[in-house]
């Protein structure tokens, strides 16, 4: 089992900058990759960034590259997600996943608010 704590979301203006924080605990010695994905008002949810624990090579949805980049402490077992100029449609509370044996992301977060005001 692994779990899993974000933290770092908040309200913003447009333009501005967040960075989300996230924790595995547990079975960390299995960690494939851990991933961000965020789900908006009304819609499905949708992937935004991961990072491959071995190799730390990350992956990005085209909206929010050039914008938001996604790293990993391995020793600390922490993801971070650092998001600059965000949008209004980046509004959504963003989950933390974490994919163990690369087995699929099975492994969730409580999620984290993030709202942008315009």
């Amino acid at each position: 089992q692994v779990q899993l704590v974000e933290s770092g979301g908040g309200l913003v203006q447009a333009g501005d900058s967040l960075r989300l924080s996230c924790t595995a605990s547990g079975r960390t010695f299995s960690l494939y990759r851990m991933g961000w994905f965020r789900r908006a008002p009304g819609r499905e949810r949708e992937f935004v960034a991961s990072i491959n624990r071995s190799n730390m090579r990350t992956y990005a949805t085209d909206s929010v590259k050039g914008r938001f980049t996604i790293s990993g402490d391995n020793a600390k077992n922490t993801v971070y997600l650092q998001m600059n100029s965000l949008k209004p449609e980046d509004t959504a509370i963003y989950y933390c996943a974490a994919d163990v044996d690369s087995l699929g992301y099975h492994y969730w977060g409580q999620g984290t608010q993030v709202t942008v005001s315009s």
